[in-house]
């Protein structure tokens, strides 16, 4: 009697999270703008939604029922799959999205971004580095 008592408790909370995971999983797809953005919310939150509804079935039917194992598959086959679509999904969009190509470099012995700076004039005790310009390889 009392391990019934329990699994209903840890069955009713599996159901809470889950539907309070999967809720904010699709407000995260409406609030978003961005499809990667949109993407992040239903793999990483509906994932664990859909598992934690899962685990509720796998505990009520191994207490109250035979048991069943099909819970078990669908969890396993939810987890190895909901990765490698979202993905597919993120290349996707990644080669659908226009580009823009990054500037080529300076031609020239250095290219870094800046000048070196010159060290002493803020201590002119300190000797000046001999080149602290990123040279190119």
């Amino acid at each position: 009697m009392m391990y019934e008592i329990i699994a209903i408790y840890a069955v009713i909370f599996c159901l809470v999270v889950g539907a309070g995971f999967t809720l904010v999983g699709a407000i995260g797809l409406l609030k978003f703008n961005d499809s990667m953005t949109r993407l992040h919310a239903p793999t990483k939150v509906g994932t664990i939604g859909i598992g934690a509804l899962l685990l509720a079935s796998v505990i009520y039917n191994g207490v109250f029922n035979n048991g069943a194992i099909q819970e078990l598959l669908v969890m396993g086959f939810l987890f190895v799959t909901a990765p490698i679509s979202a993905h597919f999904i993120a290349k996707v969009n990644m080669h659908l999205r226009s580009c823009d190509m990054p500037p080529e470099l300076p031609e020239g012995e250095k290219w870094a971004t800046f000048d070196a700076p010159d060290y002493t004039e803020v201590e002119p005790d300190l000797p000046a580095p001999s080149d602290p310009v990123i040279t190119k390889v």
